[in-house]
């Protein structure tokens, strides 16, 4: 293969600010994943990014929006969900009580990711989890 070649395949869809959209940016994945061995945690991770966009951001207010990024070789998949600003802070991993209702949402991304970063962008923030394929997480073949 040539070295500027990639078998990398990647997809976006942009997403009113809405809750009900988490549920078609989960079939979104979903349909694209169809068959891989990564495919529910890929889905649980696009519903919590998207979900804390539409919570947390900018996204889900008035006219708000939220964009997801996909992108699947052989080795990586990368799920990256980029909201619209106006949180103020960075999304960061916060270490709640089993009774807490918010914020364990980036932890559980981190937990099920094999990596998690945090990006500005635009005036928001992309956060971008990546699954890596044949790896052992927990014990557990990926």
């Amino acid at each position: 293969m040539h070295e500027y070649t990639s078998t990398a395949r990647v997809w976006g869809l942009t997403c009113p600010g809405f809750p009900e959209e988490v549920s078609r940016a989960r079939r979104w994945t979903r349909d694209i994943l169809r068959g891989s061995p990564l495919a529910e945690d890929a889905e649980l991770i696009v519903s919590e990014l998207s979900a804390n966009a539409i919570l947390h951001t900018a996204s889900g207010r008035d006219s708000g929006s939220f964009h997801l990024a996909l992108a699947v070789s052989s080795q990586v998949i990368a799920l990256s969900v980029t909201d619209g600003g106006g949180a103020g802070t960075a999304p960061k991993v916060e270490h709640q009580d089993q009774e807490a209702e918010h914020g364990r949402g980036l932890g559980m991304v981190s937990a099920i990711a094999h990596r998690v970063v945090v990006h500005e962008s635009d005036g928001g923030h992309t956060v971008t989890a990546e699954l890596f394929a044949g790896t052992r997480v927990g014990g557990h073949l990926r």
